[in-house]
This record gives structure tokens, sequence and C-alpha cells, in this order.
């Protein structure tokens, strides 16, 4: 079998291992976009933007790990078309890659501000070119906008904080992290920011954001402005699908896959990671999660479904984040404006368990601080 495998990050490597743990002696071949091995990402925002931790130490495999699973690296490398009926996959050098089964772990690209005047220096982060390049910056920096305030831009504004940088998140939803916490917890973690002196303007968006003798000033939409040292745009991610059309695969914000994360109308190419918009068998509709935590089990659904072992992807969606010295996860799908009960302390407090219910019972449990009452509630949704 010729397994291709495009991506090269976590979702890539961990499909390369599944599929040797599954038994498959297959010739595989991983290519990836970046010029550099397999890393970590959770630490760019974190560790590695305050300097604990340097590139070396991402790694999450070594060459010499790599040619033992017998993988054949095509790095520096990106698609730009599939052919799924010859079976084929065109790359940016011109070259192109046959083969039997494919594996699409092409994973997300921050969104970036609307409007043809945005400065060139805003940041972003994904890569650790931009992480590096980011830290770089505020080493010289003083003040940082944050324009969102999901959990990157949440986990960035804590890393400043701690480097003893004013740091201002501009945020239209009225609490942090909304989307990702329902408007309650939203609420509760907006307070621990605040106590921590990040200033917050919440409700308002970003109208402008033009150059001021290497600064940024950044226009409100209540008419008020920021002046910061650095910006960074967090704002969410679009799947790298673009490449995709045309190739017969159906594409809506993902590819969309079935259960198994096998591309509805295919019995040979698999969706993993950001990319994959699969028919979650736990929740019968389709989800799109971008959590480092879901990789690994994806990664073994799609080598058991090669190795001709039928297997779904049915896991209970889990993420962490870690801000302001401590650890929030997050097991479930929180509901739409979810009932929320408090199972260990109250809003406002730095140690917290949460369970987020919608009309049919608990959906999500949402801890901080108490991890061991966490993973009870977390076992009780099955």
């Amino acid at each position: 079998m010729r397994l291709l495998v495009l991506g090269a990050s976590l979702g890539g490597l961990r499909t390369a291992q599944a599929v040797r743990r599954a038994g498959l002696d297959a010739e595989v071949t991983l290519v990836g976009a970046e010029a550099v091995l397999p890393y970590d990402r959770p630490p760019l925002s974190k560790d590695f933007l305050r300097g604990a931790r340097q590139a070396s130490d991402l790694a999450l495999a070594s060459q010499d790990e790599l040619d033992e699973l017998g993988v054949s690296l095509r790095l520096g490398r990106t698609a730009t078309a599939l052919d799924s009926v010859r079976q084929v996959v065109d790359l940016d050098d011109g070259s192109a890659l046959e083969y039997d089964a494919l594996v699409i772990a092409t994973g997300s690209r921050p969104r970036t501000l609307p409007g043809g005047h945005v400065p060139t220096d805003l940041h972003t982060l994904r890569t650790i070119d931009d992480a590096t390049a980011l830290r770089d910056r505020l080493a010289r920096s003083s003040s940082l906008a944050v324009i969102g305030g999901g959990f990157i831009g949440s986990e960035i504004a804590s890393t400043a904080r701690g480097l003893d940088i004013d740091v201002t998140i501009v945020e239209p939803a009225g609490t942090l992290m909304l989307r990702a916490l329902g408007e309650t917890i939203g609420q509760h973690m907006t307070h621990l920011h605040l106590r921590e002196n990040v200033d917050i303007k919440a409700g308002v968006s970003v109208e402008r954001v033009t150059d001021t003798g290497g600064r940024q000033l950044i226009e409100l939409s209540d008419g008020a402005t920021i002046l910061a040292d650095t910006t960074v745009v967090g704002i969410g991610a679009i799947p790298n699908i673009d490449w995709l059309q045309g190739s017969g695969l159906t594409l809506s914000d993902g590819v969309l896959c079935g259960p198994d994360l096998r591309a509805v109308g295919t019995t040979n190419v698999f969706g993993i990671g950001d990319v994959a918009r699969w028919l979650h068998p736990r929740y019968d509709r389709y989800i799109r999660v971008e959590h480092w935590t879901s990789v690994a089990e994806q990664a073994r659904v799609v080598a058991a479904n090669l190795a001709g072992q039928p297997t779904v992807a049915d896991a209970l969606p889990y993420v962490w984040s870690d801000q302001l010295g401590s650890r929030l996860q997050i097991a479930g799908v929180v509901p739409v404006d979810p009932m929320v009960e408090y199972a260990v302390g109250q809003p406002g407090t730095d140690r917290f368990v949460a369970l987020l219910s919608d009309a049919s019972g608990p959906q999500a449990v949402v801890g901080r601080g108490a991890v061991r009452d966490f993973l009870a509630h977390r076992a009780e949704l099955g």
C-alpha cells in the first residue's frame, strides 16, 4: 500500500506512528509545508513565547525515529491539487505523488483582519516562525494589544502579563472565550484576567489599524483607540481546504467525513485534525475540533480502518488551556446558552468545576485547578 499523508505536524506524525502500531507494511510518505521536523504547537503561546523552552525542546520525533518508522519525508512542500479519481496529489514544486490511501492532515491557518489597509507587521501565531517573531518583538515591547479573546488570545495575554507587559484584549463578544465556554464560564475567566490587570475591551470591534512610528494605532467601534508596541490577531482559524476545490471531496468548514473519518463519498481518503469535520456518533452531527488531544485518537481510528478493522471516532472531545498559572480543562461539547451548575467552587474563584447542560442533560464539564473533581465528572459524561 502506498499511503500518502499530507501534513507533517502532529496529525501526520501520529498517523504514521499508528499505522506502524497497527502492523501495516505500507510505504508511508509524509508531506509537510514547513521545512522542519514535526514539533509540538501548544507551548508556542506559553513556554516558548516566554523563553522557557527553545525550538529544540519542541520536537515530537527525531530524524532517526522517523527513519525507524520507515517514513519518507517531503518537507517544505505544499499540496496544490487532488485528483481523487486518478489518486494523484500535485505539489507546489511541480511534482505529483500517487497513492493507494490518502490521509489529509493539512491543519488550519489563522484568520486575518479584513480590509485592504491592514499593517503588515501584525502578528498571528500558528507556526514556530510566528512564535519566534512574536517572542523577539515582545522582548522590545512594553505594551501588547490582542485582537480576539479566544483561547489563543487569552493564552498570549497571560504569557505577556507574566513578562510584565501591559496587555489589552479586544473582544467583540461580551466575554472572553465565549464560543468555547459559554457566557457564564466566559465571564468567570474574564474576571480572572481582569484581576491580573489585563485591560479587556469587550463588546466592541476593530474598525481600523494603522502604523504610527513603529507602533499600532487601533481604532474601535465605540470611538476609543489603543496604541500598542505589538499587536497580535487571534480571531480563529480556517481549515486548509482551498487546494481541494475541484477534487471531488465534499467541503464544508473542513473535509466532510463519516464517523470512520473517511471523506464522504470515498473509500480510501481520510481526514484528521483541524481539517476534518466528521459525523460524531456521540452527538449525531458533524463537528470539527481544533484539539491537540483529539488527533491521537483520530490517528488510531484511521490506522484501524486502513488495517481492515472498522472503527469510528466517538471519543469525548477534550481540550486544555494553560492561562494565569493554572490549567483550564474542558471535556464534551459546550451547548449553546448552557445551563451551568458549579460542582466545585463558585463564580470568580480560582478553583472550580462546572457542569454545562442542555435540556437533555450534562453535555460538558469545565474545570480549573480541581483536577481530581474534574476527572470524576468527566468520567460521568461517558
